[in-house]
């Protein structure tokens, strides 16, 4: 982690409380470690003040390297730039959260790449990197070895994004569950919604999405969802884009596809067996569906993930 003052400090907390608590057969699977380019006690966004007593030499045998939010956007300590230029020339993964993104882009290392940052910040971002694909309307953006996230939460949904990629699904879902977070919101999704979930209210989806949860294995359809809800098929629409950003039916595939990665990598079932209790189908719909989401045969997903989920080694 790369703190370049001054500092947001929930941007900060965030590595350290989801990677930092990613276990595997109860061994830490990350070794997070902080570092800045000039260490002892950083400024903060706020009225705190963080120290940090490691160097940027702790960026040269990271495998991953992340910049979380900084109030700094003009005259970057050259030394940052050059640290991060250096790992991304190795290969190594480079990560941003929040306004973090401006430090990746300041390095160059977001030219003619799709990124996104903290909304609220998204003109400025586009006036003086103009070369950047901003996304300004999605949480987080993987383009492989560069990955950039939103800000605040959206830190945490690409956190548990980067232990599902290298981890799979079924260690994400846990620190997830350990930190009481929504255990997959998808990239794509967008940064901000209508309404804030609230669930005691009367008109919130909140309880259908829970009951869907429950019932992914059956087709449902908006009709069930609206039967369901107590609304019509037009509201539970309306209320589904307002509170997830998202149609009903691409949150019922997504949930689907996330169900299907846990089954693959916790039990031995069979592909159709998978489909089946996930409510896509056959084989043959899963195959197709996660291929286009990521790239991946189930078979192929299984081998590579199934060991890590049962806490094997990688």
């Amino acid at each position: 982690m790369v703190a370049v003052p001054p500092v947001t400090t929930f941007d900060l907390s965030i590595p350290e409380l989801i990677l930092g608590n990613t276990n595997i057969g109860g061994r830490p699977a990350y070794d997070v470690t902080m570092c800045t380019a000039e260490p002892g006690l950083l400024a903060t966004t706020g009225k705190m003040q963080v120290s940090v007593d490691r160097g940027l030499r702790a960026v040269a045998t990271a495998d991953t390297v992340v910049v979380t939010g900084t109030g700094a956007r003009d005259d970057i300590d050259p030394r940052v730039l050059v640290a991060l230029r250096r790992a991304a020339a190795r290969g190594k993964r480079i990560a941003s959260i929040c306004t973090g993104a401006f430090i990746l882009a300041e390095a160059g290392l977001l030219d003619g790449r799709p990124a996104t940052t903290y909304w609220l910040y998204s003109d400025e971002f586009r006036r003086r990197y103009p070369r950047v694909d901003l996304r300004a309307d999605v949480l987080y953006v993987d383009d492989g070895q560069i990955l950039t996230s939103a800000g605040l939460a959206a830190g945490i949904d690409l956190c548990l994004h980067i232990i599902r990629r290298d981890l799979g699904a079924k260690i994400a879902n846990t620190v997830a569950r350990l930190a009481v977070v929504a255990a997959f919101r998808p990239g794509g999704q967008a940064q901000f919604v209508e309404a804030a979930v609230a669930i005691d209210r009367q008109d919130s989806m909140a309880r259908t999405r829970a009951w869907a949860l429950r019932h992914l294995a059956e087709p449902l359809t908006l009709n069930d969802l609206a039967t369901h809800a107590r609304m019509s098929v037009r509201s539970v629409t309306r209320r589904f884009r307002a509170e997830t950003g998202c149609s009903p039916l691409q949150w019922l595939l997504q949930q689907r596809i996330e169900r299907a990665r846990e089954l693959l990598e916790s039990t031995t079932l069979s592909m159709d067996q998978v489909a089946d209790r996930c409510g896509l189908g056959s084989a043959d719909s899963l195959r197709r569906h996660m291929h286009r989401r990521m790239g991946l045969a189930p078979t192929t997903y299984r081998s590579a993930f199934s060991r890590l989920g049962h806490g094997g080694k990688a």
